[in-house]
């Protein structure tokens, strides 16, 4: 766009110089050079990599400069835009169109008008209102200098115990890497199971088993009530007792920085600043992305806060052409988000079953255990995947994964089918690719699939782990399908001589089928109904996902 003589550059002011804030402003410019952009930031540093904390702290990442993406100085130099670091918004008076902040090195106060502005101020780490937070040795983990000093401090003082207080994303991940540097680690969270809101309550049970298997102890149910010590951290009071630490990690949520626009008249809900479908708020020509901004599920059209670096990402690019003059809006987010974890990874996307009744559709969901790649090919393993559904449209409405492997490639497939409002018939022949080292021959989130639709249209009967974990097998007697016996106490039932009827099982006994990953035991159940039983039912995720109790 050329400029026109004598015409005044339209004014657009940034506050926040992180993910969203920076994409927005940086695209501003890309689309219109004309427009005068500025952003103003409470921190020295912009653009930094909020994500990657965690492994600057366990040493995967190795120098602390590749925390930053960018210098001020760079960006300036890179894409045209104006950064004023140091400057703390601390008042909007949205009928002048001026933003006051504090310069916080003069410690006085600056007016920045605007023609247009956006509030991209992120969120800060949620600090426990409990006793000793403020001791040496106690950290967040949400700026790049909270992993620069926790780093220090794990390797100067001889750390041997550390407690992470916080079962989401990033407490599980600087869990990991406190392991990797031989730390014995606990894990605290008041809620009910790690990744709450995150996976569904069965899934998040299989992670804590595993986490617990990596000799990482977890604690969920559990309230933090104080950190002790004189002047250093040396241990953290809980309500399942005392755990000795020399190190702690609070990751036990953020909130977002809008504190400062209280008094302006901004719609907010818990401190997320309400925003439509154009990115805008209730304030003519404030727009609103990132972590401070509240904005739409996807799949239910429903309010969500939805705090990532890459929807803050696509929120900024979006907006941005919003305000270049694109006719468009922002679609809303879907929740997609991946966790790697000792020898575990995990992702998801769109709804949880939980989430899903709770939005009002009739839920059918399937878990299945399939190869991740040819089960020949070296390194080969597992995923472990649940799907959710509409039962009456068959609309794919999430996924949730586990693996050691590539759980991303089967969440991106997901994600791409619930962009589309795909059903689950139009993954049923899907032609994915396929090599040995890469997949399998049926790409294992099209084997889902096909659970999923056998459970839909009655070739299979099945019981869902949550099922099982909530008593429902009480009175079934179980029958052992897999190659050798494994389960004590059940029946083993050698699956290839199954040629009629099976001595000592009657055909109307409530049976649930039982083998390692679910196959088998879908091999037996169709054999066994041909052969007239009447009651079999095949128990999603087998021994690999339940804990069998006789």
């Amino acid at each position: 766009m050329i400029k026109e003589q004598g015409v005044e550059a339209m004014k657009v002011l940034i506050i926040g110089g992180v993910a969203a804030g920076t994409k927005t402003a940086a695209k501003l410019k890309r689309a219109d050079r004309g427009l005068e952009v500025t952003i103003l930031t409470k921190d020295q540093e912009i653009s930094y990599a909020g994500c990657g904390l965690p492994y600057y702290v366990g040493g995967a990442i190795e120098d602390r400069a590749d925390l930053v993406v960018n210098t001020p100085q760079q960006y300036e130099a890179l894409t045209g835009v104006r950064v004023l670091v140091g400057r703390e918004a601390v008042a909007l008076e949205p009928k002048g169109k001026v933003v006051t902040a504090q310069n916080l090195q003069s410690g006085l106060n600056e007016q920045y008008p605007y023609d247009k502005l956006v509030i991209a101020t992120g969120a800060s780490s949620i600090i426990p209102p409990v006793e000793g937070v403020e001791l040496e040795g106690v950290f967040t983990m949400r700026k790049p200098e909270d992993a620069i000093r926790a780093r220090a401090y794990l390797q100067n003082r001889n750390v041997q115990r550390a407690v992470v207080v916080g079962g989401g994303f990033i407490g599980l991940e600087i869990a990991e890497n406190l392991l990797a540097q031989g730390v014995a680690v606990t894990v605290v969270d008041f809620a009910g199971q790690v990744l709450p809101n995150i996976f569904d309550a069965e899934i998040a049970g299989y992670v804590k088993r595993h986490l617990e298997k990596k000799k990482i102890r977890v604690l969920t149910g559990t309230r933090v009530e104080r950190l002790n010590g004189e002047e250093h951290v040396t241990s953290v009071t809980t309500s399942a007792g005392e755990l000795p630490a020399d190190l702690v990690v609070l990751s036990a949520g953020i909130r977002p920085n809008t504190e400062f626009l209280q008094d302006s008249g901004i719609e907010m809900v818990k401190g997320a600043i309400v925003t439509g479908k154009r990115l805008e708020t209730n304030l003519p020509d404030v727009y609103a992305v990132g972590d401070c901004a509240l904005v739409y599920n996807r799949i239910t059209g429903e309010p969500q806060w939805s705090p990532m670096g890459s929807s803050a990402n696509l929120e900024g690019r979006t907006l941005a052409q919003i305000i270049a003059g694109a006719d468009k809006e922002y679609p809303g987010v879907l929740g997609t988000g991946v966790v790697k974890l000792p020898g575990l990874n995990g992702g998801r996307t769109g709804l949880t079953e939980s989430q899903a009744r709770a939005a009002g559709y009739e839920v059918i969901s399937a878990l299945a255990v399939t190869d991740d790649k040819a089960h020949y090919y070296p390194g080969s393993a597992f995923f472990i995947t649940k799907l959710v559904a509409d039962r009456q449209t068959h609309r794919l409405l999430g996924v949730q994964v586990l693996g050691p492997g590539a759980v991303d490639k089967m969440v991106d497939i997901a994600v791409m089918g619930l962009n589309m409002n795909a059903r689950l018939e139009d993954f049923e022949n899907a032609d994915f690719a396929y090599a040995p080292p890469f997949s399998t021959a049926i790409h294992p989130f099209v084997q889902a699939v096909y659970v999923l639709l056998n459970k839909l249209n009655g070739d299979m009967t099945s019981m869902t782990p949550a099922e099982y974990a909530a008593g429902e097998a009480e009175g079934y007697r179980i029958i052992d399908v897999a190659p050798t016996s494994r389960i004590p106490g059940a029946t083993f039932v050698n699956l290839t001589a199954v040629n009629g009827e099976i001595g000592g099982i009657g055909k109307d006994e409530k049976i649930l089928i039982v083998c390692v990953r679910g196959k088998r035991a879908y091999f037996l159940q169709n054999r066994m109904r041909y052969y007239g039983y009447t009651h079999t039912v095949v128990l999603e995720g087998a021994t690999t996902f339940n804990e069998i109790k006789q």
